[in-house]
């Protein structure tokens, strides 16, 4: 067992590194990958963390993060919902529900984008038909974790996603898969790799793509004709992150960091750090930034000084609090994310462990 339980971590390690190459971060390529919704952070508890918690989570609430820590719980099965007020009035509703079987963890998840009701405008009227129409952005996944040993942990999430856009839609799978290792080389060191979003190109189809041709001939009837939508990828992303946890009697404390290694944009920095009460209370504070754009870049792209920044986000926080009814964890998390130049994003999460 140890030896495969070696086996697995070199191989995700090895993985890791020659991924890097290819997920370098790709100014040029910002803005080419579409499904961004997969990107969206989901769960309190890692929005508060920067979701820098790639190496600590467990249960339910990692399976944005990493998959493998859906392996690290007592409980036997778990629920959770959860609710972000994103961009623009933009709604995230989040729900999931795992069960721990007798050869690892199964995890079924659904997350749904509302984005509310938009008016329906045309070439020839700009300010509106009178219609209204509201896109579906739905993600569908299914996981399995399993852990090889007390201090490995491995697991994958496969998803289905769908996007509707009036009568136009695309479809797509994507693959996340990561590993987590506790007591890398001291106690309370982790170690955790995830490689996410990884799948085949999508592209979009529908009856909104068709087009009236125009007729030169009295005598040919009116012809429609196809808009061939032009693929997209997936937004792949690799994460490696590392955190040290120390407990003082009742009182624990965890420092965070992640490194996410983007394809179609910047890479990102996370920093977080953790204290915990007894188990019961948790205090939570992060910070994300990408150095990847600076601010010469874009003053010499004609960026105004007041706009200038090298990232959306910056800090976060929030607070979280365990307790026990009668045989039942009740979790509760509340994150904050504040963005530069929009309206901040505020996060609940209730999580239910039998």
């Amino acid at each position: 067992m140890h030896k495969f339980t070696r086996h697995i971590t070199l191989i995700f390690v090895l993985l890791a590194g020659v991924t890097l190459s290819s997920f370098a971060g790709n100014q040029s390529r910002t803005g080419t990958a579409g499904a961004q919704e997969l990107l969206i952070p989901v769960g309190a508890r890692g929005i508060a963390l920067a979701n820098a918690n790639i190496s600590t989570a467990s249960g339910l609430d990692a399976l944005f993060s990493n998959p493998a820590g859906l392996a690290r719980t007592d409980r036997g099965a778990e629920v959770m919902f959860s609710h972000m007020n994103y961009l623009g009035d933009i709604g995230v509703e989040y729900g999931g529900l795992s069960v721990n079987t007798g050869f690892g963890s199964l995890g079924f998840t659904i997350k749904s984008i509302n984005f509310g009701d938009i008016p329906v405008t045309t070439a020839d009227f700009p300010d509106g038909t009178g219609e209204k129409y509201s896109p579906a952005f739905t993600t569908l996944g299914i996981s399995f974790a399993k852990l090889l040993s007390d201090r490995i942990s491995v697991g994958a999430t496969v998803n289905v996603i769908s996007e509707k856009i009036m009568s136009t839609s695309a479809t797509g799978l994507s693959l996340n898969a990561g590993v987590q290792y506790k007591g890398l080389g001291m106690p309370g060191l982790n170690l955790g790799i995830a490689i996410k979003n990884i799948g085949p190109n999508m592209t979009y189809d529908g009856s909104n793509l068709l087009n009236q041709a125009t007729v030169t001939s009295a005598s040919r009837p009116g012809q429609l004709y196809a808009t061939q939508a032009a693929t997209f990828d997936l937004p792949s992303t690799l994460e490696i992150g590392l955190a040290y946890e120390k407990k003082f009697d009742i009182h624990s404390l965890t420092l965070m960091t992640n490194f996410v290694n983007n394809n179609y944009q910047n890479d990102e920095y996370n920093v977080a750090v953790e204290y915990g009460f007894d188990n019961l209370l948790f205090l939570r504070a992060g910070y994300q930034f990408s150095p990847g754009m600076t601010r010469s870049d874009l003053s010499d792209a004609g960026v105004d000084a007041k706009y200038q920044s090298d990232y959306l986000y910056d800090f976060t926080a929030g607070a979280g609090i365990n307790y026990d009814l009668s045989g039942t964890m009740v979790t509760i998390d509340y994150a904050y994310r504040h963005l530069k130049f929009m309206d901040s994003n505020n996060v609940i999460t209730v999580r239910l462990g039998f």
